[in-house]
């Protein structure tokens, strides 16, 4: 009798025990921004009483655009007296679609979405959707029409940075591009380049190549490095992000092909804007978004959503091609500079409405 009652009190120990683990486990997956959500005076409900908890699901998070999209997440939910749980992504599909699952046990109001594989992600995120739980989607595409998707006008973005290359570099030249597929904004600025290819047949991409294994930056200069000694013609790199570009200007500075390559890339941070500048760089143009603009765009059209004050289904931010030469010429050296001299890159008015205060 005594060794069955030991028995159920170590069975009740290991239970405690493991429910413990499991709630740390959650608690510490999950960063909260804000611990208590504040009401915010003259908002519509949820907001006027607070407690409004949002998740950032990131699938993605390596590289200076990502950290500057939470940076800008975070202070528009810290404005709007949101508690956002930023769950940190590792390029691994399993891994958030478990943490959707998490931000749903927890109780949130609604879940942000950023990047992703829609094949993994549609059913949980209709489980969410199920429970009452609002969703936004930043450069993933989930097919649901309950589902908004923020994205950076990728077709726009593709294409300033193309017609640069043309106008560097005229109609016909060889071409090495960087590509992964199953990516949302890839994809869209994929079919951008295959069109560009179709309306200029002198340009030839002679190598593709691409990855997203961390370092992202190095795993894409071994494969550059590579690259560009099987194909010493290559003349302009299309790289559309900067992670990207980063890889394929260490592989040109290392093989000392700086004076003979032009990279093209998307988006940009402060420690781009110094490696464009850099004497005798081959990255020459980005075309850009703020993405600290972007995640606060992310985090307005969550808030919306939960006021019932549908934002469209499709919320566009606006680029702005950035070259060398304007960075050089109005001697710009950070993200800051850039927003004083470019006003159009330092804000945006999508999702926006007039009780939802500005990010500070």
């Amino acid at each position: 009798m005594r060794s069955l009652f030991r028995r159920k009190l170590d069975v009740k120990l290991k239970s405690a025990t493991l429910a413990v683990l499991a709630a740390a486990l959650v608690a510490n997956t999950a960063v909260s921004v804000i611990a208590q959500a504040a009401p915010l005076k003259g908002a519509p409900a949820p907001f006027d009483k607070g407690g409004v908890k949002v998740a950032l699901v990131n699938y993605l998070s390596t590289g200076d655009f990502f950290q500057a999209y939470e940076a800008g997440a975070q202070k528009q939910a810290k404005a709007l007296g949101i508690d956002l749980r930023i769950y940190e992504g590792r390029q691994d599909a399993a891994e958030q679609r478990e943490q959707i699952q998490q931000a749903i046990s927890l109780g949130v109001s609604a879940i942000i979405v950023n990047h992703g594989l829609p094949e993994s992600l549609k059913d949980v995120v209709q489980r969410a959707l199920d429970k009452g739980i609002k969703v936004v989607a930043f450069d993933v595409d989930l097919g649901n029409p309950k589902v908004p998707q923020i994205e950076q006008s990728d077709r726009d973005l593709a294409s300033l940075l193309l017609d640069q290359a043309v106008k560097d570099n005229g109609d016909g030249f060889a071409a090495g591009y960087v590509y992964v597929a199953g990516f949302a904004p890839l994809d869209r600025r994929d079919a951008v380049w295959r069109d560009f290819k179709a309306a200029h047949p002198k340009v030839q991409e002679k190598a593709r190549w691409g990855t997203v294994d961390n370092p992202i930056a190095q795993s894409v200069a071994n494969q550059a490095a590579a690259a560009y000694r099987a194909h010493p013609d290559i003349r302009v790199v299309f790289a559309p992000y900067d992670e990207f570009a980063r890889g394929a200007k260490l592989a040109a500075d290392e093989a000392n092909l700086s004076s003979k390559l032009r990279i093209y890339s998307a988006d940009i941070s402060t420690s781009d804007i110094e490696a464009i500048r850099a004497p005798n760089s081959a990255w020459v143009a980005t075309a850009a978004t703020n993405s600290a603009v972007v995640g606060a765009v992310s985090v307005r059209a969550a808030a919306l959503l939960l006021a019932g004050q549908a934002p469209a289904h499709r919320i566009v931010v606006k680029p702005t091609l950035i070259t060398r030469d304007d960075l050089v010429k109005n001697n710009i050296r950070t993200i800051a500079e850039l927003g004083e001299k470019f006003p159009a890159f330092r804000s945006s008015d999508a999702a926006t409405a007039g009780w939802i205060p500005a990010a500070e």
